[in-house]
């Protein structure tokens, strides 16, 4: 089976996808990018196809990978690619300042996908334990199609489940660079002030689900609506049984409700059940750590744990 994650580092704890190798803490970004095997380049040549003993210019161009000369993509002449020396230097004056620490960095999809997350030094503490610390996570994608992106991302420290958050005040869009254009660290800088904006809202969001108490009927009707089709009646016939639930995923969170780790922490509230999707997706889904890794950051996955977000608002204004 072909792995997602190409190559990965962490510094401190075990991330929550298990995966990397053990770095020294502290390092610099530089440093850093030797140790997750992100130290080489790409560069632009001219594409061309055989036709007979002739070499026909395509018009398009491809992005070689210096270490190995692989081929990551086919782009256009006007396409800039940011190399990963680049990305990574762009934390390193937040690291200087002690503002953030370089955590994980790492490629996937055989360099198509390269990525460098940060822990800042904001967190907060909800219900007498229950801490979410805030990363900043920075992709550098060397693939036609897709654009380099900023993405807050606060995890739960108990459970290790994540959320990416949108530093866009009007959309559900990250902080996006195009590669039509070179890359502008310093605007990009003026985009991520928000970010603590973001954190103290997703904080009020925590604290008002913690305080929203679910049933046993409505906490049924939220998983159905997350994971599959909300249900007319709370019970469905289905081949002569009596069952409450739409998908298999929705009666797995009803199972994990109370077991999660950090299920504890405002048992009973919108907040234990929001939590109970963000750590199937994170910890339970997906085959392997590393298509979980993919399917919570860029792919699926990410997207139904916005979407549990924003239902469990809906179910808590009227609990």
């Amino acid at each position: 089976m072909t792995h997602a994650v190409e190559t990965m580092a962490y510094a401190g704890q075990l991330p929550w996808h298990g995966l990397g190798t053990k770095v020294e803490p502290n390092l610099t970004p530089d440093e850093f990018l030797v140790e997750a095997g992100l130290d080489w380049e790409v560069e632009k040549k001219d594409s061309f196809v055989e036709v007979g003993d002739q070499k026909i210019p395509t018009g398009q161009q491809s992005l070689i990978r210096t270490s190995d000369n692989s081929v990551l993509t086919n782009v256009g002449k006007g396409w800039n690619p940011v190399q990963n020396a680049e990305a990574f230097n762009f934390f390193e004056e937040y690291v200087k300042a002690g503002d953030m620490e370089m955590h994980t960095a790492g490629s996937l999809k055989d360099g198509q996908m390269v990525w460098a997350l940060a822990k800042t030094n904001e967190s907060f503490e909800l219900f007498d334990g229950d801490v979410t610390d805030n990363y900043f996570l920075f992709t550098n994608p060397h693939q036609f199609g897709k654009a380099i992106n900023i993405r807050m991302t606060p995890i739960r420290v108990v459970c290790n489940n994540t959320l990416t958050l949108s530093l866009s005040r009007e959309s559900e869009q990250m902080v996006t660079v195009n590669h039509r254009k070179a890359f502008d660290a310093d605007s990009v800088k003026e985009q991520m002030g928000i970010a603590r904006e973001k954190m103290d809202q997703y904080k009020t969001m925590a604290e008002y689900l913690g305080k929203k108490r679910y049933t046993d009927a409505n906490v049924i009707q939220y998983f159905n609506t997350v994971f599959g089709r909300p249900a007319d009646e709370l019970e469905i016939a289905r081949n002569g049984k009596v069952v409450p639930f739409t998908s298999r995923n929705a009666s797995v969170a009803m199972e994990n409700l109370q077991t999660q780790p950090g299920a504890e922490f405002a048992r009973g509230s919108f907040w234990q059940a929001f939590n109970t999707v963000t750590y199937m997706n994170d910890h339970l889904q997906g085959r392997t750590s590393d298509s979980r890794l993919q399917s919570s950051w860029y792919g699926r996955n990410r997207k139904v744990k916005l979407n549990a977000l924003d239902t469990a608002l809906q179910f808590a204004e009227v609990a």
